[in-house]
């Protein structure tokens, strides 16, 4: 049996080396002694206080418009406008305020959930701690692919590090015993244990290792409608322009218009926007939470609903994760003892690797007696870039020393002598999906090693898959299967999930739109998969666990860590899954496609209005030369639109069965259709209020006050719901607020609060008009939001 001086990792009982095992760690009252001495291991963010935040929301354009509009209407005397200006300004600044408070504390949750766990010596025992618990003394235990959680000196081992963050080195540096370790690093390769020399703010960059960067990230979305918005903004401002030369040319009251035009601008600014989107992506991460993916970025919500591709890797995904040695075959002169031997010798417990784990677990569980080799010099761990592990074992009552290696056929074929031979056989394994390691030995220095045997590990398909799959590509989000095997073992395991047979190789990434699998690919491979998916003009979504996935993560509009991930991985992603399999990865593009439908819901919301009150308050004025309802109603009119189009972020919706993609022409189309539509209903009620009912002007700016308000939320109600607005019951919050606003508004009319007094029956009458009109319109929108979903 082999002499191994390396005997478990830290995560199991003792360390790697004599200098480790005599190193004690902290105990439990230590570190709790430490920890209020020294803090937390976090540095506290510079956050303003709540005083603070609410005052900002006095400042900005749209609050600078409503105050100077303020100042006007005092100046003027009329102080019943003024103070319904200053209630309109608490009003959004208290909403927003509030609101953004909501999704605030749904990012600090969100922040919680993705922690740092590091590996630490307390007690004499390896136990998982958030990183923030950490204190100078403690000993840790870090290797590649993890984000390093305090200032560190390496006790034992070597390692790679990338610190450009830090100090914007390019190169990744070697540290070796003795060398220090800056928090925030990232370890490209290697492993070490390290004694924690500085936390939080004490740390000597002063920065804290996190997973999650920035969770504002603005959106596609967001940016887009804003550009929508500017447009109509732009609109606004030729319509006003034309309102001023018009009060110039027939010498109107200037005092009047300015109020006026100004309050007309900022009924077209989207004051909810900002707060809406924010609260709506903020809410989904919540409920995505429950459901076990986290998201590091808040925008990632709305590309998955987007996404159209998704790269997925095979083994912990495809596949159940749980390797097992199903077969072997030894050749001669060697014996399947010796097999065992070699492969033993090649593989390492401590790194808890599962491809070693696999075949330890064989040999345990079937008391393989193992022959004994000789002492373990030096152990190389498998890596990713090369498919292999390595070991130097110096021989028993011999001071020759023999190199054992252990790793993928192609590999090994191209070190060892043979190689046909290792192709022929290793083809066998494939066809019955098995993941083929060959081993071979030869003397330190040999140029050529010789083939002991092949190993076939199988990793069973999750019972789950082939119903994902199926469910994903109902979706309309293909998937592909991206490996590291080879492509006869990639082709078995395609055919047990329901992928296509189309299996391509690393040199199809640039135009990868007919294959269906990807094998013998490399983590660092997957990058230009991402990108030549991208090149299609496809929205891609990429799974990777290691430091290597990290580039592709990154680069694909939604990166996804698996269950399993490294800190390196997590880092670079926009979700992280908790549990393995493809089922989060459902549920995240369903919920996405939610968060769209009650964006869109929004835009086509706010587009419709925008164009119906800026255009019938402005050619109202022009055409029959009075304002068709007063400023201040206007103003009760903004307060109105604004509590309703906020409960949107919270609405009942059905999410689509094909990715989302923002057709803007159809949008703008359908929303000025709609908007065209309101318009003529607004001119009709003024047209029967003055010529058939006969009512006075200020009774007839009430009517059109209650009748842009009533269209408001008919509006809300018909573009919420592609199909007809009867197929799906809306939100609750919605309900109530258009509940709210309609009682509110019929008191206010009937009782002549802030307006001329109508009676009940008008009231009445006009709601049930408005009620017939919008279904008559329901069944015109129906064609358009066909084309706007297909």
């Amino acid at each position: 049996m082999i002499n191994n001086e390396i005997t478990k990792n830290p995560g199991s009982e003792s360390l790697k080396s004599d200098a480790v095992q005599n190193i004690k760690g902290l105990t439990s009252e230590e570190a709790e002694k430490l920890l209020k001495q020294y803090g937390l291991n976090a540095i506290k963010e510079q956050k303003k206080g709540a005083l603070l935040i609410f005052i900002s929301k006095f400042w900005g354009p749209v609050s600078w418009m409503l105050e100077f509009t303020f100042i006007i209407e005092l100046i003027l005397g009329k102080y019943a406008e003024a103070y319904i200006i200053i209630g309109l300004i608490l009003f959004n600044a208290i909403i927003a305020f509030t609101q953004e408070n909501k999704a605030n504390e749904a990012l600090e949750l969100l922040k919680q959930q993705l922690k740092i766990i590091t590996r630490v010596l307390r007690d004499d025992k390896w136990i998982k701690l958030p990183a923030e618990q950490l204190v100078p003394g403690d000993v840790i235990h870090i290797r590649m692919g993890d984000l390093v959680p305090a200032d560190t000196e390496i006790i034992s081992g070597n390692v790679m590090v990338d610190q450009s963050s830090l100090t914007g080195e390019s190169q990744p540096v070697d540290r070796d015993p003795g060398g220090t370790i800056y928090s925030g690093s990232v370890i490209k390769r290697g492993e070490a244990t390290c004694k924690v020399i500085a936390t939080g703010a004490n740390s000597y960059f002063g920065k804290t290792a996190e997973l999650i960067k920035s969770a504002k990230t603005k959106g596609h979305l967001e940016e887009l409608i804003m550009k929508i918005v500017r447009y109509f903004i732009m609109i606004d401002g030729i319509l006003v322009g034309a309102i001023l030369i018009y009060a110039f040319i027939y010498k109107l009251n200037f005092g009047e218009i300015l109020p006026f035009a100004l309050i007309l601008l900022v009924a077209s600014i989207p004051v909810a926007l900002p707060v809406t989107f924010t609260l709506a992506t903020a809410l989904a991460s919540l409920e995505l939470s429950k459901k076990g993916i986290l998201v590091t970025h808040l925008s990632a919500i709305e590309d998955i609903a987007s996404m159209e591709e998704l790269c997925s890797d095979k083994t912990g995904t495809l596949t159940a994760n749980t390797l097992t040695l199903s077969a072997f075959k030894s050749f001669q002169p060697f014996s399947d003892n010796e097999l065992f031997s070699y492969a033993m010798a090649a593989s390492d417990e401590s790194d808890q690797d599962p491809i070693d784990m696999s075949i330890i677990s064989y040999i345990k569980n079937n008391k393989i007696k193992i022959i004994e080799l000789g002492k373990k010099l030096k152990f190389i761990p498998f890596d990713p870039q090369t498919k292999r592990s390595e070991s130097i074992i110096e021989k028993l009552n011999d001071t020759q020393k023999i190199r054992v290696v252990k790793g993928s056929p192609i590999v090994i074929s191209q070190i060892a002598h043979n190689s046909e031979l290792i192709s022929k056989e290793s083809k066998n394994f494939e066809a019955n999906g098995f993941r083929v390691l060959a081993v071979a030995m030869g003397n330190e220095n040999d140029e050529k090693l010789t083939l002991v045997g092949l190993l076939g590990l199988s990793d069973p398909p999750r019972e789950d898959s082939k119903q994902l799959l199926q469910e994903l590509k109902d979706l309309g989000v293909r998937v592909r299967m991206v490996t590291g095997d080879t492509e006869l073992t990639a082709k078995t395991i395609a055919a047990k999930i329901g992928l296509g047979q189309n299996i391509c190789k690393r040199e199809s990434f640039k135009n990868p739109s007919g294959c269906d699998v990807f094998a013998g690919v490399f983590p660092e491979d997957k990058f230009h998969l991402v990108q030549g998916l991208q090149k299609l003009k496809k929205i891609t979504g990429m799974t990777g666990d290691g430091v290597n996935d990290a580039p592709a993560l990154k680069q694909a509009e939604v990166g996804i860590a698996v269950s399993n991930a490294t800190d390196v991985a997590k880092a670079s992603a926009s979700l992280i899954l908790t549990k393995p399999g493809l089922e989060n990865i459902v549920d995240a593009v369903k919920d996405g496609r939610m968060v769209y439908q009650r964006m869109l819901t929004y835009t086509l919301n706010k587009i419709s209005k925008t164009f119906q009150v800026a255009f019938f308050l402005s050619l109202g004025l022009l055409i029959f030369g009075v304002f068709v309802t007063t400023p201040t109603l206007i103003l009760i009119l903004i307060f109105a639109n604004d509590f309703v189009t906020m409960s949107l972020a919270e609405d009942n919706v059905i999410y689509s069965n094909k990715p989302d993609k923002w057709h803007i022409k159809l949008i703008v189309t359908a929303s000025l259709i709609i908007a065209g539509a309101w318009l003529i209903y607004s001119f009709l009620v003024y047209i029967i209020g003055a010529d058939v009912l006969n009512l006075s002007l200020p009774k007839i700016q009430t009517l059109v006050f209650l009748a842009l308000v009533f269209s408001g939320q008919a509006t809300v109600y018909l573009v919420r719901e592609r199909r007809h607005f009867y197929k799906s019951r809306p939100g609750t919050y919605l309900m109530l607020a258009t509940l709210g606003d309609l009682i509110a508004v019929t008191l206010m009319a009937y009782f002549g609060i802030l307006m001329a007094p109508i009676s009940l029956i008008y009231i009445a009458s006009l709601l049930f008009g408005t009620f017939i009109y919008m279904v008559i319109l329901d069944f015109i929108k129906f064609p358009l939001m066909k084309k706007l979903i297909s």
